[in-house]
C-alpha cells in the first residue's frame, strides 16, 4: 500500500501544481503567452522533483497509460495496475480540489474550457507517444537516473510545441475537468482525449520496439 499511496500522493500534488500555477498565472498576467509559460515552468520544476523523490517508492508513473505500459511489457501485475490506475485518478481529482482550495475557488468546479478537434487529438497523441517512448528507450539503455529530468524536459517542451498542451495522461486529463481555470478541460472532451492518449501510449511503445529491435 505504500506503493499505491505513493502514486496517490504524487498524482496529488502533480495536478496541484499544474491547476495551481495556472490559476496564479493567470492572477499575474493577461497575456496568454505568459501564463503558458508560468504554468509550464511551475509543471517542469514540481514533475521533476516529483519523479526524483517518489520513483525509488513506487515508479513514479502518475500516469494510467505509463502504468498500462508495464502491464502490457509484463513489468507490473493487473492487480498493481488496477490499483495504481485507481490512485492516480483519485489523486488527479483530489489535486484539483486542493488546488481550488488554495485559491478560494468552488472545491468541485466542472471546467468550462473546452478543447476539442482533431488538431488537439493529434497534438496528444504526439506528447503521449514521446512520453512513453522516452521512458521506455530510457529503461532499455538503463539510464533510470534521467528519467525525472528527461521526462519533466519533454512535458515542458510540449507544453508548447503540441496543439493540446500536453496533458498525456488519462488521470491529470480526468483531474483537471474539476477546475474551471486555466489548465482545465470540459468533461464532456475528456474521454476523446483519452482516447488518443492511449493510442500514442500504443504508437510510442510501437517506437520503443523498432528501436530496441524488441520482438
Amino acid at each position: 500500500m505504500k506503493k499505491v499511496f505513493a502514486e496517490f500522493l504524487g498524482t496529488t500534488l502533480l495536478v496541484a501544481i499544474v491547476v495551481g500555477s495556472g490559476i496564479m498565472a493567470t492572477n499575474l498576467s493577461q497575456d496568454v503567452g505568459v501564463q503558458l509559460l508560468i504554468n509550464t515552468i511551475s509543471t517542469v520544476f514540481g514533475l521533476y522533483v516529483l519523479i526524483q523523490i517518489l520513483a525509488p517508492i513506487s515508479g513514479a508513473s502518475f500516469n494510467p497509460v505509463v502504468t498500462l505500459v508495464d502491464l502490457i511489457q509484463n513489468r507490473t501485475s493487473p492487480l498493481t495496475f488496477i490499483q495504481y490506475a485507481l490512485a492516480q485518478t483519485a489523486g488527479a481529482i483530489t489535486g484539483a480540489v486542493l488546488a481550488n482550495a488554495m485559491f478560494s475557488l468552488p472545491l468541485f468546479e466542472a471546467s468550462t474550457k473546452a478543447r476539442s478537434g482533431s488538431n488537439l487529438y493529434i497534438g496528444e497523441m504526439v506528447a503521449t507517444a514521446g512520453l512513453i517512448l522516452i521512458i521506455n528507450l530510457l529503461i532499455a539503455q538503463e539510464k533510470l537516473t534521467l528519467i525525472p529530468a528527461v521526462v519533466a524536459s519533454w512535458i515542458g517542451s510540449a507544453y508548447f510545441f503540441t496543439s493540446s498542451t500536453s496533458f498525456a495522461n488519462p488521470a491529470v486529463t480526468i483531474g483537471r475537468a474539476f477546475s474551471d481555470s486555466f489548465a482545465g478541460i470540459a468533461p464532456e472532451c475528456v474521454l476523446k482525449f483519452i482516447a488518443a492518449q492511449l493510442l500514442g501510449a500504443l504508437i510510442g511503445l510501437g517506437l520503443t520496439k523498432v528501436l530496441t529491435n524488441d520482438k
